[in-house]
């Protein structure tokens, strides 16, 4: 669970004021850290969720205590009808979108010899397709705008949630490693393609991140000694470090930036068995 200051919307600059945002992937960890930052920064937020109805209540109750507005919208965001439908209960209750957070993401572990056809394209449907699908239907939206090539402004910002494991390889995770690296180089397409539109597309890529999901790997002395030694900053990332950085790729002091990924690992990404030279 991700815990906000009720009164720190009180005391925030609100750079993204009469924004709206959908976040995929919202009921837990990073993808909850977000909803909520962007609801402290004054956006009212969608909240999709798939099967976690408890975390995306609680999502939704943050996103309110910060004084933005916010819906929740179970779907499964791999599947094009599903996707459809979440846009148009976007467009129901705020009539636009203003930016979008690609998130959602899964992973099914397995040697390759192992990994059945159905895992493979359950991972690749999640982290990879849904992204497409998601930024497709934004675009549409996006593209309706005019912005002058000359103002600090965009028409529509998209930041994909990725991994570090876009470029680092990860055994016996080919699919998840396959569908991270899809997405960078998806990303960096997808910008030069909209660009001229106004359209701003970027990446993050997190490493090691404090959630639920992997929180008995950090209470293992030994399991979180092993994840430290592949830091070189030596701490281990929580999701309002994640958090912080896509709220500022939304915002307008990002306005130059796009076709970029930014890696939020503590340095994950800097060959680490290096640090101490040959």
């Amino acid at each position: 669970m991700f815990f906000s200051d009720n009164n720190k919307h009180l005391k925030m600059d609100k750079k993204l004021k009469g924004q709206c945002a959908i976040v995929t992937g919202a009921s837990s960890g990073i993808g909850q850290a977000i909803a909520i930052e962007l609801a402290l920064n004054g956006a009212d937020v969608a909240i999709n969720f798939h099967s976690n109805d408890e975390g995306a209540a609680d999502t939704l109750q943050q996103v309110q205590n910060a004084g933005a507005k916010g819906i929740l919208i179970k779907a499964d965001v791999g599947r094009e009808a599903e996707v459809l439908r979440m846009y148009e209960e976007v467009y129901k209750e705020f009539n636009t979108v203003d930016i979008l957070i690609s998130n959602a993401g899964i992973q099914k572990d397995n040697p390759i010899t192992e990994m059945s056809l159905e895992d493979w394209q359950a991972v690749l449907d999640t982290n990879l397709t849904a992204g497409f699908l998601c930024a497709r239907e934004a675009i549409k939206e996006f593209q309706k705008r005019s912005i002058p090539q000359n103002e600090k402004r965009s028409a529509g910002k998209i930041v994909f949630i990725s991994s570090v494991h876009d470029i680092i390889p990860w055994g016996k995770r080919t699919n998840y490693t396959a569908s991270k690296g899809g997405i960078s180089m998806f990303m960096k397409s997808l910008a030069l393609e909209v660009a001229a539109k106004k359209i701003r597309v970027n990446s993050i890529s997190p490493g090691a991140i404090r959630t639920n999901i992997n929180d008995e790997s950090w209470k293992d002395p030994e399991e979180a000694k092993k994840m430290l030694d592949l830091i070189p900053y030596k701490r281990i990332g929580d999701p309002e470090d994640v958090a912080k950085a896509a709220a500022w790729l939304c915002s307008d002091d990002a306005d130059y930036i796009t076709g970029a990924t930014l890696y939020i690992d503590g340095g994950m990404t800097l060959y680490p068995s290096f640090e101490e030279g040959a």
